[in-house]
């Protein structure tokens, strides 16, 4: 593959109460035939993550046509699954055009940093509201999945919704700080609503550099499933990885494939993360997080030749 980077969309360096330090996880969506809606987790001085949108051009994704004022979709009450953050992965239509959002909560722990599981935003008019389905999480813990059920991206296949997700059970001391391990899953749902309690592994854990992967973003090219995900690595912290498949489910990595990396200098040079791709015209575009998980914003590449 072949991609041409072409710089940063949006920074938060902007004086707000509460999008100022970040803008994470960026999900795209076509809102109409010359719009896309990018659906952002706008970080506070606090790294308390609430979503939000930044609508652009389809021609010109560089030019900013809209920014949400308000959450879309705001941390929840003391005490529950979302109270420290809320972090905007999937955006779903189903048949009927309601719209699902899919994001991660948060939640502060005492003896482990913190749990993060799926929870679910719904809304009726093309995202310009969302309410939440539920105070508790739609995927929750599991006794195989005891601490992440999280980084939910999901598919509607003619009513069949297909989800690939990122599980953990444990953490792993790394220079005298505690990391979580994780790996990617599969389920599927008549509904988009009601998961399994277990899913099956698709992109495991290769090497000891690794402990872990963020958001899993796939997509179908003639008849092949492409999944775009983060590796978090050893020292490094998050690159991407790329793998393929013909059913969705059994995978072959091909992280060497993507042609994708950091940049030598500027705001991508330290990292690169959760990337969202779509297709426009004749061509596609990625929208992905550059170094410290997206402190600086979010830029965007166009793809030259698979």
């Amino acid at each position: 593959m072949k991609w041409n980077k072409r710089g940063l969309i949006y920074n938060t360096d902007k004086p707000n109460t509460w999008t100022n330090c970040g803008a994470m996880t960026p999900t795209p969506i076509m809102l109409d035939n010359s719009t896309i809606r990018i659906f952002v987790s706008f970080c506070d001085q606090f790294g308390i993550a609430r979503v939000g949108s930044v609508d652009v051009s389809a021609e010109d994704p560089k030019n900013i046509l809209r920014v949400s004022s308000t959450p879309l979709v705001d941390t929840g009450r003391p005490g529950t699954f979302d109270d420290n953050g809320t972090v905007a992965c999937s955006v779903t239509l189903t048949q009927d055009n309601t719209m699902l959002m899919h994001y991660v909560g948060f939640e502060l722990c005492q003896k482990i940093r913190y749990r993060l599981f799926t929870g679910l935003a719904i809304s009726n008019d093309m995202g310009t509201s969302f309410q939440k389905y539920s105070e508790v999480p739609v995927l929750d813990r599991s006794s195989t999945e005891r601490f992440f059920r999280c980084g939910p991206y999901c598919v509607n296949d003619n009513g069949n919704y297909k989800l690939w997700y990122v599980a953990g059970n444990s953490w792993e001391d790394i220079e005298g700080k505690q990391m979580p391990v994780y790996v990617i899953k599969y389920l599927e749902s008549q509904d988009g609503i009601k998961w399994g309690n277990c899913g099956e592994v698709c992109i495991d854990i290769e090497n000891h550099d690794e402990h872990g992967f963020g958001r899993p973003w796939v997509i179908k090219t003639d008849g092949m499933y492409r999944m775009f995900y983060s590796v978090r690595v050893k020292k490094l912290g998050y690159r991407l990885g790329y793998a393929e498949s013909h059913d969705g489910r059994k995978w072959t990595r091909k992280d060497n494939q993507l042609g994708f990396d950091v940049s030598h200098e500027g705001w991508d040079s330290e990292m690169i993360c959760f990337s969202a791709i779509i297709p426009y015209k004749d061509r596609y575009y990625m929208f992905y997080n550059g170094n410290d998980f997206g402190k600086s914003g979010f830029g965007y590449a166009i793809l030259e030749s698979w």
